[in-house]
């Protein structure tokens, strides 16, 4: 029997960094409006869904042709609201209405640079490994932000935060290291339930490339995130 699959987009109306930051607009169209069409466009998502309390997030996604069922009530929408709250809220009300799902891929407003067929290509891999794995997290290699090049300060001293023995290495002599970033999040829908959290036992990698390595929280990041996304375009 094939997987339904859900496509889940977080989108709330409050942002302290950034206040509305889920509609201003991005390379000519909305931030939020970017996932929005890009996971439109994915071959195996059964349904997508935008869970927010904002009227205003909800036009915009019904304006780029994404219906909004029903606005998130406001004690899932806090700026200390786990997702996962939202998630599973959102999961009961579809099961209310006979819509159930066997994966769940979760897709951040905030991290718009998606490559064409990076939410596929993502879903393909976790197919392939349906049996071994129970989660997948979309993961870019760290670079100068490495915790072998970090510091502390210490009564205003400038110390390594690692002990000194792990950082005197050549950097091609250096353990990569990750970090996870919003393009994809994926879980088994009970593995989900179970343990609230895409960071399982079995969570399985999707590499995504260095331009990729950008989420927006703040100004900075919304101006460093339209400058990769005309060049991006340009390419196209």
């Amino acid at each position: 029997m094939q997987n339904r699959i859900l496509g889940f987009i977080p989108a709330r109306g409050g942002s302290k960094g950034l206040p509305g930051k889920n509609t201003l607009p991005l390379c000519g169209k909305p931030l939020v409006a970017w996932t929005i069409e890009q996971a439109r466009k994915s071959r195996y998502l059964t349904e997508v869904i935008v869970s927010t309390d904002s009227p205003e997030i909800a036009r915009v996604a019904e304006a780029h042709g994404l219906p909004v069922p029903f606005l998130r009530p406001g004690e899932l929408s806090r700026d200390d609201s786990p997702v996962s709250d939202a998630v599973l809220h959102t999961l009961a009300w579809l099961e209310e209405r006979g819509r159930r799902f066997d994966i769940l891929v979760l897709l951040e407003p905030t991290s718009p640079l998606r490559k064409e067929g990076d939410i596929d290509g993502a879903i393909e891999l976790f197919l392939r490994r349906y049996e071994k794995a129970d989660a997948l997290v979309s993961v870019g290699q760290v670079h100068l932000e490495s915790p072998y090049y970090m510091k502390e300060i210490r009564d205003g001293f400038v110390l390594p935060f690692l002990p000194a023995e792990k950082v005197h290495y050549h950097r091609q002599q250096l353990k990569k290291v990750y970090f996870p970033y919003g393009v994809i999040y994926m879980s088994k829908v009970e593995a989900y339930r179970k343990t609230r959290t895409f960071y399982q036992d079995r969570t399985i990698a999707y590499p995504i490339e260095r331009w990729q390595n950008y989420e927006v929280d703040d100004l900075h990041d919304m101006i460093c995130v339209s400058a990769i996304m005309e060049q991006e375009m340009k390419g196209r």
